[in-house]
């Protein structure tokens, strides 16, 4: 198979020749038909995230299609359709397993992180972990749903019920979490970096009913805000712009340091939380959600070879919606 494989955190992709997958007990190996390309992706390639395995191939907004099955692989036959998401093992017999929270699983194992990801024409996959994907989204377009999707819908069952629903930093998860946040009835408030005039007009076409500067105060006090941009000075700065009583979300799996900021801005029971991973009742919760709103994902076709460009474009704000890698055919 070809794959784009990270021998080195800080270094670009390389593109590589690989056997395939091998494929054990319970697992699947699958043909990749489109790999999205996430901010923790990123995070992984510079480094951010400190205990990748290396070499590594990236990538866990998988859409495939199952070519062969392992033992014990019950419900998938070859040609099914199926999303591989970040969680791609979890124990089942910790504490947080048990409490149907795996997301915090002390011992699992992450797609494009643990395990070999979806930035390669082939993947491996426990057959538990993959999902059946709607039949109303083709592979470019489910692909987002993967993980932007899932954890933007963590992170907005996270933000409670409020009705004025403030989102920092504009990209993949954003637009998905912004057009089932108004299917709910909710208002959606979009902060992006100043000056950026593109992605405050992404938002208000997605439906925020208003969009700014991260530094400028919404012009109503929110009930809940998420946080996607990996910016930790964003946190005094949401927690400033809730009202009493509200919650900050942290949706990412990196950020920069948090500044100290004055304990006014989070009393009255202010809260901050963060999300952690996905679970799979998060991945079936949200894909039965999503042809219902209905979600449409906005995306940027990048050929697989090209795996270092999309990074880049991610890197610098250049994408609109998300970036997905398509392997030749």
């Amino acid at each position: 198979m070809f794959a784009m494989v990270l021998d080195q955190p800080g270094k670009p992709l390389v593109g590589r020749t690989l056997p395939d997958p091998a494929v054990g007990p319970g697992q699947v190996l699958a043909r990749v038909a489109a790999c999205a390309v996430c901010r923790t992706d990123l995070h992984v390639v510079d480094g951010e995230l400190a205990r990748p395995k290396l070499p590594l191939i990236p990538g866990h907004e998988i859409v495939a299609r199952v070519v062969t099955c392992g033992a014990g692989v019950a419900g998938l036959a070859p040609g099914a359709r199926i999303g591989i998401p970040w969680l791609g093992w979890s124990c089942g017999t910790c504490p947080h397993c048990r409490a149907g929270r795996e997301n915090l699983c002390p011992d699992a194992r992450f797609t494009g992180y643990d395990i070999d990801g979806g930035y390669a024409d082939h993947v491996a996959a426990d057959a538990r972990y993959c999902f059946a994907l709607p039949d109303a989204y083709d592979d470019l377009h489910a692909a987002p749903l993967l993980c932007a999707g899932l954890i933007g819908w963590r992170s907005l069952v996270k933000a409670g019920e409020g009705r004025r629903l403030g989102i920092y930093g504009f990209g993949a998860a954003a637009h998905i979490v912004t057009q089932v946040a108004r299917w709910q009835g909710r208002e959606v408030y979009a902060f992006t970096r100043a000056g950026d005039v593109e992605a405050q007009r992404f938002a208000r076409a997605m439906g925020a009913v208003w969009a700014g500067a991260s530094s400028d105060p919404p012009p109503q006090p929110l009930d809940a805000a998420i946080i996607f941009a990996p910016v930790g000075l964003l946190v005094p700065l949401a927690l400033a712009a809730v009202r009493p009583g509200g919650r900050v979300v942290c949706g990412g799996i990196h950020m920069s340091d948090i500044p100290a900021f004055p304990y006014d801005i989070l009393w009255g029971e202010r809260e901050i939380v963060s999300v952690a991973n996905l679970t799979r009742a998060d991945a079936e919760a949200f894909l039965r959600i999503a042809p219902l709103v209905p979600v449409r994902t906005e995306v940027e076709r990048f050929d697989l070879a090209d795996a270092n460009r999309a990074l880049a474009a991610l890197r610098s704000g250049a994408v609109s919606g998300a970036a997905v890698l398509v392997p030749p055919p």
